[in-house]
């Protein structure tokens, strides 16, 4: 198993060498690559935008906040150092958190939250304790990305009906088929989920045209050709609402932070800070895998996070995460630099912000299809497959972090899988090797080779019962690596009846 991802390879996904269009010295686009980042900054404005409204809405607040989440991930935390491709905004993955603390302290009290989770966000950075994300499994990391696929696409066929979408993993799966069944007999449904369908059967297809029509991204043309449909038959669909952000911003009062004294709130505080970090350095080390270009350096993109969360903690608004699925839709769209996730932001803040009306004739079902898409192509079924043939206990840890993510959430489901991928190396590195050699006279000698670890407590066990009982043993302990303290225990408790002269003496040659 690899433990480090920096070189690790994804067969089929679109290749991105260093230094094809773009200096990476200095992380600007050349001037033949500016149309490539402005057209991959439209595709993730597309893909955040939903996100950032329905990760608001899930969480208790105004949809607005989460736009101003999502534009402070552009404009700052977009021009910072750490991954030049990996885009942030409001993550699924604090929607609970968030929705706990708005529910006990208030929505004055969440840019207090958020503010100081930022700055705790910079100490670690600056003490360099980023550095320690990169020793993630591959297979923890391709879970991760199975996972919230899987969660994505649940979620986003909701919305593709327009119908409310349940809050857990387990119960978007469930409730699908009454999803469906619901559809069937109600026309707006229907007409919904056609406009969503077509989305994906436009990206869908649009590989397969001519390389000039190719230059339009495929998420751009699949939404433009639902919008046009759906103005063309007035279809009674949702569609984008929003209204101005300045309003919805909320700067913490004074009042706000007395909270901090109470010791529930530090402990949300510290809660947001952890997990806001462990998902987004946990999303670099998957969004290096989609790219091959200069690798995410782990502490800047820590204190990058952190910088962004403070801003937004005294704007009011939500936490701020790097996000997968945008990371991936702007690696996938052609991106080589961060400008496309700064002008990301820019669209957002254009859009939302002073033009919110060119926005209300974009159907929401047809950006949930864009969502459904992007998350289809973030779970590595052929990769799966090989696993399972070559390396099953890889392709285990695989289905085992994503379906945790799916059952519980994404922090959690990756530490599960992280658990399952420090059981796998245990298991593997602790092999004990019993070689007996019996000369026909004198004590029978048995060497004992490589590492006695409780994993490997009953062999050694069943090995040891097995000598006879009616010669002398000599027990060689000098060829293992390691003999940990259950092992020794119970290599004791073997020999103490021999010991006492109840069967042929045995005699233990240990190197110590």
């Amino acid at each position: 198993m690899r433990s480090f991802i920096d070189h690790a390879r994804v067969p089929g996904r679109d290749r991105h060498p260093r230094g094809r269009g773009d200096d990476p010295a200095v992380g600007k686009p050349r001037a033949g690559a500016v149309g490539r980042e402005v057209a991959a900054s439209f595709v993730v404005f597309l893909v955040a935008l939903p996100l950032c409204v329905g990760v608001a809405t899930a969480s208790g607040v105004p949809a607005e906040l989460g736009l101003v989440t999502g534009i402070v991930g552009g404009l700052v935390v977009g021009c910072l150092p750490g991954s030049s491709l990996q885009v942030s905004g409001p993550a699924a993955g604090l929607t609970v958190l968030v929705h706990e603390a708005v529910s006990a302290y208030g929505i004055t009290a969440l840019g207090v939250i958020v503010l100081v989770a930022g700055v705790l966000q910079l100490v670690m950075g600056l003490a360099r304790i980023g550095g320690w994300f990169r020793a993630v499994s591959v297979s923890v990391v391709q879970g991760m990305l199975a996972g919230i696929g899987l969660v994505l696409i649940a979620g986003q066929l909701y919305a593709m009906a327009d119908a409310p979408s349940p809050s857990t993993g387990p119960a978007k799966i469930i409730g699908l088929p009454g999803l469906f069944t619901g559809a069937a007999g109600s026309s707006e449904a229907q007409a919904a989920l056609a406009l969503g369908a077509t989305t994906i059967a436009v990206m869908t297809v649009w590989r397969h045209l001519p390389h000039a029509v190719r230059r339009v991204p495929s998420p751009l043309a699949g939404v433009g050709v639902a919008t046009g449909l759906a103005v063309l038959s007035d279809a009674p669909v949702a569609k984008v609402e929003v209204q101005g952000v300045f309003q919805a911003v909320q700067p913490p009062t004074a009042d706000a932070f007395g909270q901090l004294a109470g010791v529930t709130l530090v402990g949300t505080v510290l809660a947001f800070a952890l997990i806001a970090s462990a998902e987004s350095l946990f999303g670099a080390a998957a969004v290096d895998r989609l790219h091959d270009g200069p690798r995410t350096d782990y502490d800047k993109e820590l204190i990058a996070q952190g910088v962004g969360n403070t801003v937004c903690g005294m704007l009011g608004a939500l936490p701020l995460t790097a996000v997968i699925v945008r990371s991936a839709a702007n690696v996938q769209a052609g991106a080589h630099t961060k400008a496309s996730r700064v002008l990301h932001g820019v669209w957002l803040l254009l859009f939302a912000a002073i033009l919110p009306s060119a926005l209300s004739v974009v159907p929401i079902a047809s950006l949930a299809g864009v969502l459904i898409y992007s998350g289809g192509k973030l779970i590595p079924v052929g990769e799966w497959c090989g696993l399972w043939r070559e390396q099953r206990g890889e392709a285990v840890i695989l289905a085992a972090t994503a379906a945790s993510i799916v059952v519980v959430n994404m922090f959690e489901g990756v530490l599960i899988g992280l658990a399952f991928a420090v059981a796998k190396t245990a298991w593997d590195t602790s092999h004990l090797r019993l070689e007996v050699s019996d000369q026909g006279n004198g004590p029978v000698k048995v060497y004992m080779i490589g590492s006695a670890t409780f994993l490997r407590l009953p062999k050694m066990l069943d090995a040891l019962e097995a000598l006879p009982r009616n010669r002398s043993l000599e027990i060689d302990l000098t060829g293992l690596r390691h003999l940990d303290h259950a092992c020794r225990t119970a290599l004791s408790t073997w020999a103490e009846p021999r010991k006492e002269g109840r069967t042929q003496p045995v005699r233990i040659i240990d190197a110590s």
